[in-house]
């Protein structure tokens, strides 16, 4: 639509809606600015959510954070309004083509890990979306010959209307965010859209190996191209023997990927097949793996004290994120687990706990339910495994200095979201690592 003189109305005045009503002012829109809190933002005056906050619209562009089934913006789309998210509108100027990573958990790796292998291979990209820069500030730096990494969160994709990415890719799914999307099947679908705009000449990553995936493989016209852990796949990567394949040439052995996990190795070859397809050379994506430094907040490994590992995943927001996070050590944890919940299952953290943990630390909102539901699975504190309900982050980690012995691990892997006691996961896993430096 024509935006110059269009009345905009932005909702949510985070980063992404800040980044958003620049863009618009840029084409020559009326923007207003609106948030549910008192935000204070350079250059913009931000009117209170209501529903007269949004009369009188020609378009309404909601942030991620913003639920699209709000009962004011419904009453506005059945009046005709057009109603989008950021990341449709970042896609109406965004220049380059569009690689678009989404999935359950991985994503933010895997991005980063792309966009990694295209800078030392020397393909212009930049990379963000859900990750560092939002779609719509990118749209100044793009360029035709330029690449653009895009992470992109159920949130975004669920107010995409023209949003087509040449390579697009879900790397998983399970259960997340069902506090917003409600159900599974409704969050898989959301999840799905990234594949309804792709033409013939379009590629489709999927993970062989997760059946929601698979099926995502006729949801559009793009190519699938297939990774798998458990058997050989074509076109696309697998692992077979210990040793990394792509399009069925020797990539590089698993041993040389610099990060811990099976489900890392996942993330590798997704990213390598988008590297590929995007023009990087097999002996060029080996090299670039092998020095890809990691993402903070994603197993990172903070310190050793006492002969005491600490490791931050701090991103492990939901429950399959956690159980990852457990499968890629041995055993000896001392796993801190809580935060706001998603209504999320915690049950099948059950098995993998009595098996690998010495004890579980639990902090935050959701305490209580975690506990409840590991105790209806048949793991309660009179087990092996040490249940202690330590409240705040700063009292499990000075539990967890006390018990843990030399040889163990602390992991902070919440399975949870962290706005009850947090502004974001990032400042969760900050505050971890200050805490832990400073024993």
């Amino acid at each position: 639509m024509k935006l110059e003189g269009a009345k905009v109305v932005v909702v949510g005045m985070a980063r992404s809606g800040v980044a958003a009503a620049e863009l618009l002012r840029s084409k020559g829109a009326q923007v207003r600015a609106v948030d549910q809190n008192l935000v204070c933002v350079a250059g913009l005056e931000v009117e209170p959510q209501t529903a007269s906050s949004l009369a009188g619209a020609d378009l309404i562009v909601l942030s991620p954070g913003v639920p699209a089934d709000l009962d004011i913006v419904d009453d506005q789309r059945r009046k005709g309004v057009p109603v989008i998210g950021d990341l449709e509108l970042a896609s109406w100027f965004l220049r380059g083509e569009i690689i678009g990573i989404t999935g359950s958990n991985g994503k933010t790796t895997t991005t980063a890990l792309t966009g990694h292998i295209l800078r030392e291979s020397g393909i212009p990209v930049q990379v963000g979306g859900n990750i560092g820069i939002p779609p719509v500030a990118m749209v100044a730096a793009s360029r035709d010959d330029q690449w653009n990494v895009l992470e992109l969160s159920s949130f975004q994709l669920e107010t995409i209307e023209s949003f087509r990415a040449h390579i697009g890719a879900v790397l998983n799914v399970t259960p997340d965010h069902l506090d917003r999307h409600y159900t599974l099947e409704r969050y898989a679908a959301t999840k799905g859209n990234l594949f309804a705009n792709q033409r013939a000449e379009d590629f489709a990553v999927l993970n062989a190996d997760d059946s929601a995936c698979r099926g995502y493989a006729s949801a559009g016209k793009g190519k699938p191209v297939w990774f798998s852990s458990t058997h050989e796949v074509s076109p696309g990567a697998f692992l077979k023997e210990g040793q990394l394949f792509l399009d069925h040439e020797p990539l590089m052995p698993a041993s040389e990927v610099p990060l811990r996990g099976v489900h890392n190795l996942e993330n590798t070859m997704a990213a390598a097949a988008m590297a590929r397809l995007a023009g990087a050379t097999h002996a060029q994506i080996r090299a670039a793996v092998m020095t890809f430094p990691g993402v903070e907040h994603r197993l990172e490994f903070v310190r050793e004290f006492g002969g005491v590992a600490w490791y931050n995943d701090s991103k492990a927001t939901n429950v399959d994120a956690t159980l990852k996070a457990i499968a890629a050590f041995d055993g000896g944890l001392w796993v801190i687990l809580g935060g706001k919940d998603k209504n999320s299952d915690y049950a099948p953290l059950a098995a993998p706990l009595r098996a690998k943990a010495r004890g579980i630390l639990l902090i935050g909102a959701a305490a209580d339910k975690i506990e409840v539901q590991l105790s209806d699975a048949g793991l309660s504190r009179s087990g092996e495994t040490a249940i202690l309900t330590c409240g705040t982050l700063e009292a499990a980690i000075a539990e967890a200095r006390d018990r843990a012995k030399s040889g163990e691990t602390v992991l902070l892997a919440p399975a949870c979201a962290s706005f009850d006691q947090f502004e974001n996961f990032e400042h969760r896993g900050r505050e971890f690592k200050r805490l832990v430096q400073a024993l």
